[in-house]
Formats: structure tokens, C-alpha cells, sequence
């Protein structure tokens, strides 16, 4: 018996009966031998991490447009958070932690340079609109490793897609995503908020706190210690009426007073003109696209090949090809 099968059985004697068994998973798109010593979703875990797009993730926007200061979150350090929330609630449920974990960590691959203003402006664009949820399955499935995506487990595959809207997703790991994803963004979105001086920790509604806690450590511990409290012994993951409705109250809070604040978002006009002019710039010479991305146009059609350029781009190299493209250059005689 390989060190693989060892974990599996370890899996089937300790994981709670709802758990998705490594042993058990639905399979990858194209089969392969299995590894002697990873189970399936942590191999699943590795091929994220060691992707391209992952790497790209740190200089990708969270909420605040190149903030000055090294503190702010970017879409990795979210990412990272995520996968830290929805591993300690999966370890409490006795889940699939590296399930959970892979899932947490490829959610947001697809996501677009200047976070959702990215977004905004390539859904605006595209014939059958753009989700970053959708991107990011499609970055697993068709864009890493030159086209050939990273092949991986159905139940991956299906925490990305299924991390912000929709169905859930297939298992009890992959929805605990979605709810990590929500509790690890609204509660540093704050915490990044009150750095910027955009709030202040008065200005959060006391009924809200009175229900989450009046601190960033105490919002998340009691969000997760609900949802722990809530789904023990269940085959479904669930919250209590009393976080739910304050996890809602606390985000439209955060909509009015932080994500449609001037001060805050008021250089994203910029940033969706910035993609807009790019995006009609490569569907207008294609040629300038690079390989990977002409292969698509081939497959898939030229809309479709600039978006996933664009949608890929982090923020500076998305700033650095406009200024390439439509800033002159500085000239003088030698």
C-alpha cells in the first residue's frame, strides 16, 4: 500500500460520513495514473499553486486601485485568507481539507486586472457577458499550460464555478467555499476600508456588531463558529438567521459607505476606459495578440481570445501595455 492509499483509508476512518472521500472523487476530465504519495485533490492543490495564473494573482486588485501602502489586500492575499477560513471550518466539520483547500485557492484564478470594475467593463463587452466565476473554470479547464488546462477533479472544477452565484456546488467542501470567500471579503474589505480612512469603527452599525462583534478577529470567529455550529452532523452547510441576516446588513453597509464610495472607487472609471481602449485595440489588429491567445481566436473566435488576454492581465502590466500603446513616448535630439 503507497503512501497515497494510506491517506485515502485514513480519509474513510476519520472524515465525517458527509465528506467527499479522495478515494471517491468523480474523476478528471481526461484520466490519468494516480500519484503514490498525493491524493487526488491535493495534487488538484498543486497544480493551482503552481499556476501561471495563480502567480499573477498578486498583483491583481482586491477593492483599492494601487493603494499606496504594503498592507492592503491584493486578489492573492484574499485568496489566501479564503483558503485559511474554509480549511478551519472543513478541519471542525471533518471534511476534506484539501478538497476544500484547492477549491479555495483556484476561486478566484479567472478573476480580472482593477478587481470588479475588470469585471464590469469585459461584461459590458462581450456578447454573452462576462463572470469571473466562469473565467476562472475556464482558466483551469482551457488557458493554463498553453490550452491544455490543468485537468483537474470534478469536485475542484466545481467549488471554482459554483464559489459566487448559481448552484451549489457539488459537495459540502466546495460550498464552504462560497461562505469563506463571503466572511474573508467583507471583513478585510473593512479592515482595508478603516486603513484608508475611508471608515471609522463607529461608523459599522452596532445592531450588526452586536450580533458579529465589534472587531475584525471577532466578526470572523463568529461567522465561522455558526456555520460550524450550524452544519455539525448535517449534509448540508447552513447559518443561523441571527449571522445571516447581519452578514447581509453588514454588506450592503460596506456597498454604501465603501464599495460606491467616490473617494474609495473613484479612479475605476479610469481603469474600465483603460481595458475598454485595449480590449478595442486587439480585436482591431488580432496579429498583436500573443501565440497562446491566437490560438483561441482560431478555436473559439476573436472576442473570445481578447477577452482571456485581457481578463489575464494584472494591473500593471495592463497599465504598462496602455501606456505602450497610446502614450506617446518622450523623444529627443541626440
Amino acid at each position: 500500500m503507497n503512501l497515497r492509499q494510506q491517506r485515502e483509508q485514513l480519509e474513510e476512518q476519520v472524515l465525517s460520513p458527509f465528506a467527499a472521500l479522495s478515494a471517491n472523487s468523480r474523476g478528471r476530465q481526461s484520466e490519468e495514473n494516480p500519484c503514490e504519495v498525493r491524493t487526488c485533490y491535493q495534487r488538484d492543490t498543486d497544480r493551482i499553486v503552481y499556476s501561471k495564473a495563480f502567480r499573477r494573482l498578486k498583483h491583481k486588485t482586491q477593492v483599492f486601485l494601487q493603494p499606496e501602502g504594503d498592507h492592503y489586500r491584493t486578489r492573492m492575499t484574499h485568496t489566501l485568507e479564503v483558503s485559511r477560513i474554509a480549511r478551519t471550518m472543513a478541519r471542525a466539520l471533518r471534511l476534506n481539507e484539501d478538497l476544500t483547500e484547492a477549491g479555495a485557492l483556484g476561486h478566484d484564478l479567472g478573476h480580472t486586472p482593477f478587481g470588479h470594475a475588470g469585471e464590469r467593463v469585459l461584461d459590458r463587452i462581450m456578447s454573452k457577458g462576462f463572470r469571473h466565476y466562469e473565467q476562472s473554470l475556464r482558466v483551469v479547464e482551457r488557458l493554463e499550460r498553453s490550452g491544455g488546462g490543468l485537468n483537474l477533479t470534478d469536485e475542484v472544477r466545481s467549488a471554482i464555478l459554483c464559489h459566487t452565484a448559481g448552484e451549489p456546488a457539488n459537495t459540502l467542501e466546495g460550498q464552504l467555499v462560497r461562505y469563506a470567500d463571503k466572511i474573508a471579503y467583507i471583513n478585510h474589505d473593512i479592515d482595508d476600508a478603516m486603513r484608508g480612512g475611508i471608515i471609522f469603527p463607529l461608523d459599522v452599525p452596532t445592531p450588526i456588531c452586536q450580533v458579529l462583534g465589534y472587531t475584525h478577529s471577532q466578526r470572523i470567529s463568529t461567522l465561522v463558529n455558526d456555520i460550524v455550529t450550524e452544519s455539525e452532523g448535517q449534509n448540508e452547510i447552513r447559518q443561523s438567521e441571527a449571522c445571516r441576516k447581519a452578514m447581509a446588513q453588514l454588506r450592503e453597509f460596506m456597498f454604501e459607505f465603501v464599495y460606491k464610495n467616490p473617494i474609495a472607487k473613484g479612479e475605476e472609471g479610469k481603469a474600465e476606459d483603460m481595458l475598454g481602449r485595449l480590449f478595442e485595440h486587439y480585436i482591431k489588429t488580432p496579429d498583436a495578440l500573443p501565440s497562446d491567445y491566437l490560438f483561441i481566436v482560431g478555436r473559439e473566435g476573436l472576442e473570445r481570445g481578447v477577452c482571456d488576454y485581457i481578463a489575464g492581465m494584472t494591473d500593471k502590466f495592463a497599465v504598462e501595455k496602455y501606456f505602450e500603446l497610446f502614450i506617446p513616448e518622450a523623444w529627443s535630439v541626440k
